[in-house]
């Protein structure tokens, strides 16, 4: 947990989630690479950009739809019951009946892991707090806590969950306010929804840059490079 940093995150969807592993071309990592490079030349902050394919689990919501597929498939079996059992109930018709609705159960929690059907089982609030922590995670991972002048930034986009959080480290926080952060996911977010990932990314990295340009700039001859500029790909 990295508890001195402060974090915005993006309140809107954009239509680019997909849930599944994150990949760019070369060419596309070499664009957001060249970004953060050009960024990095005028201020003594480390950006870090992410992308995921999605920040939590959510096998709740597995469960939910899982158990709506199996009360479904109950009911229905119920209402016509007279068809599937016109002489009476027996022994092997229990068995049979637990055995569709187990089936059902399965077949829905399986679909319950489609990105889609994910979302309309989780709750907005519950994602928001998943990127959160994955973002946090990553903070700490990526070694953005260990720079030199604790002005580490992280730029991640959680694809499933259709948010984008950018979360800097404590010597930013005075300097650069909540607000001003909020912009430069708004940036993101805006290339996000005409689903240009590369595009959002790059963005919000050259918006990070003039806030950051401003507040903590290049030192004359002392400016390293202390973390890599490759973007992050994880699942």
């Amino acid at each position: 947990m990295v508890s001195p940093a402060v974090a915005a995150i993006s309140e809107e969807e954009a239509p680019v989630a997909t849930g599944r592993r994150p990949t760019l071309t070369d060419e596309e990592r070499a664009r957001v690479e060249a970004a953060v490079q050009a960024v990095e030349q005028r201020t003594s902050a480390e950006i870090v950009p992410m992308i995921v394919g999605q920040s939590g689990v959510y096998r709740e919501a597995h469960h939910r739809a899982g158990l709506l597929s199996a009360v479904v498939a109950l009911t229905v079996l119920l209402t016509i019951e007279t068809t599937w059992l016109p002489w009476g109930w027996h022994a092997a018709n229990a068995v049979w009946l637990l055995g569709v609705t187990t089936l059902a159960y399965a077949l829905g929690a399986w679909v319950g892991t489609w990105p889609p059907v994910l979302r309309l089982f989780t709750s907005r609030e519950r994602m928001h707090r998943k990127v959160q922590l994955r973002a946090n995670l990553a903070f700490a991972q990526h070694g953005l806590a260990q720079t030199r002048e604790r002005t580490g930034l992280l730029l991640l986009v959680s694809l499933l969950e259709r948010q984008v959080s950018v979360l800097a480290d404590q010597s930013l926080r005075d300097r650069i306010s909540a607000e001003q952060w909020q912009e430069v996911v708004a940036v993101v977010v805006e290339r996000l929804k005409v689903g240009d990932l590369v595009g959002g990314l790059c963005g919000g990295i050259e918006a990070g840059g003039t806030l950051l340009a401003r507040a903590c700039p290049a030192h004359d001859g002392d400016n390293p490079n202390e973390l890599s500029n490759r973007v992050i790909q994880d699942t």
